[in-house]
């Protein structure tokens, strides 16, 4: 017995649907795609622009609002539009340019010795040494080291009558010196708090980029009869300009927001003073002062723009000039 077929009107009618409802998931699939490859991107790396805008955006506006209101803690029925009073108030308190002096010195002493040493460490550490994860290894513990236990360890090194470097002194037969009552002896302490923690860091970040230079270009240059003093200067240092370009940009930045190793290196840090006379006081120390020790907000709001602009402006002439010098032939 057949099976019952139907009349060829129906079957067209029938196969016609079918047609269409398969070319219209089709491009139901087509439009998703095209969608998916649209938006997906965009959902990925929504979550950072979130937190960017929430935790840095935002703040920097609100600071920014901050700067042109009166606004104290203590006095919290005074607030009220200010202008350009608190950045007039800024530009004139000695005590604010002498702690951008100290930032000013402490950053041009840190920097240059800093990324100058990790240089040369890099380079050492690019050759065969016996025990060479070691010692690359080694380099980098001072960064990983929390800054607060560092900073106390170097609190009983620089110690006036207990501390490491005295007793050597001592030995010696040297005079011991108050590292925390002088403005040299002061500096000396908290450069090498800095540097101790940066130089290795930068160190793995030059080591990195030496390695991803190719060895043809070294064995062609001692083929060439070129020392190893002439190679690193004319392979290696060009070939590592994006590197020392963004150890310079985030060094700059860095230094000019030095906070923690000079404020827990102070006797009484909750005063936020930088020594008994302000001798390695920061701007982000006095910016900290103003804002919850005198409790001026508005202040505090201002010195910190004037800070953020200040960054901005030296990052940028920093970067430019390491381009132009790196550019060079």
């Amino acid at each position: 017995m057949s099976a019952p077929t139907l009349p060829a009107p129906e079957q067209g009618h029938l196969l016609g649907s079918l047609g269409g409802s398969s070319s219209t998931r089709s491009a139901w699939r087509s439009r998703l795609t095209r969608l998916d490859i649209k938006v997906t991107p965009y959902l990925l790396i929504s979550p950072f622009f979130i937190l960017f805008i929430a935790f840095g955006l935002f703040p920097l506006a609100f600071n920014a609002v901050i700067s042109f209101r009166t606004w104290r803690l203590d006095e919290p029925d005074k607030d009220g539009w200010a202008g350009l009073q608190n950045y007039r108030d800024m530009l004139s308190d000695p005590d604010m340019w002498h702690a951008l002096y100290n930032t000013a010195g402490l950053f041009l002493l840190a920097v240059v010795p800093q990324l100058f040493t990790a240089l040369v460490l890099a380079a050492i550490l690019n050759r065969k040494l016996k025990l060479q994860t070691f010692w690359r290894m080694g380099v980098l513990l001072p960064y990983i080291t929390p800054i607060a236990a560092s900073t106390l360890v170097f609190q009983v090194v620089f110690a006036q009558n207990t501390g490491i470097v005295n007793s050597i002194l001592t030995g010696l037969h040297l005079p011991t010196v108050d590292f925390k009552a002088e403005v040299w002896s002061s500096w000396i302490a908290v450069l090498t708090m800095v540097n101790w923690r940066w130089t290795g860091y930068w160190t793995v970040i030059f080591l990195a980029s030496m390695q991803s230079i190719s060895k043809d270009l070294y064995e062609a240059a001692t083929v060439d009869g070129a020392s190893a003093v002439r190679q690193f200067t004319s392979i290696t240092l060009p070939l590592l300009r994006p590197a020392i370009m963004f150890a310079v940009v985030i060094s700059t930045i860095g230094g000019l927001q030095l906070f923690t190793e000079p404020l827990l290196f102070d006797d009484n840090p909750t005063n936020a003073n930088g020594g008994s006379a302000g001798q390695f006081q920061t701007i982000a120390i006095y910016v900290y002062k103003v804002a919850w020790k005198n409790l001026n907000e508005g202040s505090a709001a201002a010195m910190s723009v004037g800070l953020f602009v200040l960054i901005v402006t030296i990052t940028a002439i920093n970067a430019l000039i390491t381009s132009r010098i790196g550019g060079r032939k």
